[in-house]
C-alpha cells in the first residue's frame, strides 16, 4: 500500500510526498488519508536513517578569516566528510527548503540572532536534532528504523476516507 498511485499523476504524487515529508520532519506530526500515511511514512524513514548514518562524518579544518581588528585569524572549523555532504545533497534534493518562522511577539532582532548563520534550518533539525537521538536510541535498543508511528482516526466526514495521524516517535 506505500507505492500507491494515491490518485495523482507521477509529478503531482511525488511534489505531495516531498511536502509531507518536508512538513513530516519539521512539526513532528501531520494528519492525513491512511494511504499518503504510508507512503509519508516510508519515505520519513529513509530519509532519517540517511541521516543516522552520516552524521558523524565530518573533518575538522583549519580557516584563515579576518578577526574584528582587520587580522587574519586561524580557527578550526568542522566540515562535513564526503559522506555526510552526499547525504546533505541527496536529502536537500528531496525535501522542501522550511524556513524558521517568527514566533508571536517575538522582535525582529531576536529572531534575525536566532536564525543567524543556519541556511537550512530543516536539514540541521534532520542531522543535529533526530539523527543523534534515534541513533543513540538504536544503540540502546538494539534495533533501528521504526522512527515513524501511524495512528488511524477512522473515516472523515463527506468521503469516508480512512484518516489517520503519521508522527515521529
Amino acid at each position: 500500500m506505500a507505492n500507491e498511485k494515491l490518485g495523482r499523476p507521477s509529478k503531482e504524487r511525488n511534489a505531495m510526498l516531498r511536502g509531507q515529508v518536508s512538513t513530516l520532519l519539521w512539526n513532528g506530526k501531520i494528519e492525513t488519508t491512511l494511504a499518503k500515511a504510508k507512503s509519508t511514512a516510508r519515505v520519513a524513514e529513509k530519509i532519517i536513517t540517511l541521516a543516522i548514518n552520516t552524521y558523524q562524518d565530518t573533518l575538522k579544518v583549519v580557516k584563515d578569516i579576518k578577526g574584528a581588528d582587520g587580522k587574519k585569524v586561524k580557527k578550526e572549523v568542522l566540515n562535513d566528510g564526503p559522506k555526510k555532504l552526499a547525504a546533505r545533497k541527496k536529502i536537500m534534493g528531496y525535501v522542501y527548503d522550511l524556513q524558521e518562522q517568527r514566533k508571536p511577539k517575538e522582535k525582529m532582532e531576536a529572531y534575525k540572532a536566532r536564525i543567524e548563520g543556519i541556511n537550512h534550518p530543516l536539514l540541521e533539525k534532520i542531522f543535529n536534532v533526530y539523527a543523534p537521538k534515534y541513533a543513540e536510541r538504536a544503540k540502546t535498543s538494539g534495533q533501528g528504523g521504526g522512527y515513524t508511528r501511524i495512528t488511524k482516526l477512522g473515516s472523515r466526514r463527506g468521503d469516508a476516507a480512512e484518516m489517520a495521524i503519521v508522527e515521529l516517535v
